[in-house]
């Protein structure tokens, strides 16, 4: 129970407002237990009607989550404290956080000429030439682009598109383990993640019709480099969920393929396989540079305008002046060069790391992209381990719903002289206390 921080209140606002600025301010931590119904309206002298209305719209807002028998507790990503990752420790050699590495991306430069006097950009919201851009660069990869948007990153779209379709409680299939702040936005729409295992291949197609079967009313995955896990979508793998999704043509599939120039699997897109409600988007933060809060969507035309007339109400647009920076660095040649540069990089760097790992023993899963997924049977006892040998990674929590435990690699900035002693090292840890933890 909640012993730390005492709730407050005498009307259902006031209790919501007290629980949230616990949860806030960290005194009422994820998965603390809340007093309750009829024990706190005593406390509080209010009724057990109140008390439930203000846990009704905590739970809308994704603050707390309700566990049957288990009561009321606070949420593991609460809304108003989403997770982030542990500050890391100095001195350590950093493999945890997912960035490129800057010595990869090109260097960041405004245009030249800015826009002259004062004019509205909510009539022509997208530069015309950046479209065409768009269009050429997702049309190679056989992604329909009649329709396409912009929006200020992925998270960005998906809140959006998201918030005009769904309501709070409707179901979302989310890939298991996926990408934690997409997982820790559903909550925070008050939405409910429906975990859907991944492979090497990305989304079982058996695991999805089941989340279809259980009412999802959207899908969110990866079609290549998924993070944390590596899958990409097959020729074939595609096809069976897209079978799967063709049986709930009003179920909206969102496609984020994040890493796109480089990552060195080739596409194999949803949005070209007869799904009816569907969006593909991608954002250049990964090769272009991660300050370049800009991403590109291709979709059907209901979604379009539905993301469209959101945008419309809040900001407007996406500022023109990012808008020509990106067109210079899409359509720009060196840029382009060092791009493939990096694509092969990212991928020597990673499959050094998974061919070292199986030389000790150690099985790990990154078809493509920027990371490494370990299982491991205590995702502590590793992560500490390898901490006191100089490496941090991620434990896997952050990432998972329901699947198995194990630890994130980004191998982004990890040479390829390092991998033996890394995979050295994590073998180690794993041999230390068998009986407790391992591959």
């Amino acid at each position: 129970m909640a012993t730390q921080y005492e709730i407050s209140g005498t009307t259902a606002k006031g209790i919501t407002r007290s629980v949230e600025r616990g949860v806030s301010e960290g005194m009422l931590a994820p998965g603390a237990a809340l007093p309750p119904v009829r024990r706190l309206a005593e406390e509080l002298g209010v009724s057990p009607g109140t008390v439930a209305t203000a846990y009704k719209e905590l739970r809308r807002r994704g603050i707390v989550v309700t566990l049957g028998r288990g009561g009321t507790v606070v949420a593991e990503a609460p809304s108003v404290a989403s997770r982030r990752p542990p500050k890391v420790p100095e001195g350590l050699r950093d493999l945890a956080g997912g960035h490129p590495d800057p010595a990869l991306l090109p260097a960041l430069a405004p245009p030249s000429r800015l826009s002259p006097g004062v004019r509205s950009h909510r009539s022509a919201p997208r530069l015309p030439r950046l479209e065409d851009a768009v269009r050429d660069w997702m049309g190679a990869d056989g992604v329909p682009v009649e329709h396409v948007t912009f929006a200020h990153g992925t998270l960005d779209f998906v809140a959006r598109v998201l918030s005009a379709e769904l309501r709070p409680g409707d179901a979302v299939a989310m890939e298991d383990p996926g990408y934690h702040h997409l997982l820790d936005l559903v909550a925070a729409l008050g939405l409910r993640a429906v975990p859907v295992a991944v492979d090497d291949e990305g989304m079982r197609p058996e695991e999805l019709r089941g989340a279809l079967r259980a009412g999802v009313r959207a899908v969110v995955l990866s079609p290549r480099a998924q993070n944390p896990y590596g899958g990409a979508l097959s020729a074939a793998r595609r096809d069976a969920l897209a079978e799967a999704l063709r049986e709930a043509p009003e179920t909206l599939v969102l496609e984020n393929d994040h890493a796109s120039d480089v990552s060195d699997a080739p596409l194999h897109s949803l949005s070209g396989a007869g799904v009816a409600r569907w969006a593909h988007v991608r954002t250049v933060s990964k090769f272009l540079g991660t300050d370049l809060r800009w991403a590109a969507a291709a979709c059907d035309p209901v979604t379009l305008a539905r993301h469209d007339g959101r945008l419309l109400l809040t900001s407007g647009w996406v500022s023109h002046l990012l808008q020509e920076t990106v067109h210079g660095l899409l359509t720009d040649s060196d840029t382009s060069a060092l791009v493939a540069r990096a694509r092969a990089q990212y991928a020597l760097r990673r499959t050094a790391l998974a061919d070292a790992l199986a030389g000790h023993g150690v099985p790990a899963h990154g078809a493509s992209g920027m990371n490494l997924w370990v299982p491991v049977r205590d995702e502590s006892a590793v992560v500490n381990g390898l901490r006191s040998r100089g490496w941090w990674v991620a434990a896997g929590a952050r990432f998972r719903l329901a699947s198995e435990p194990g630890v994130r690699i980004s191998t982004a900035a990890l040479q390829p002289a390092e991998a033996p002693r890394l995979a050295s090292d994590f073998a180690a840890v794993l041999g230390e206390s068998e009986a407790t933890y391992g591959g």
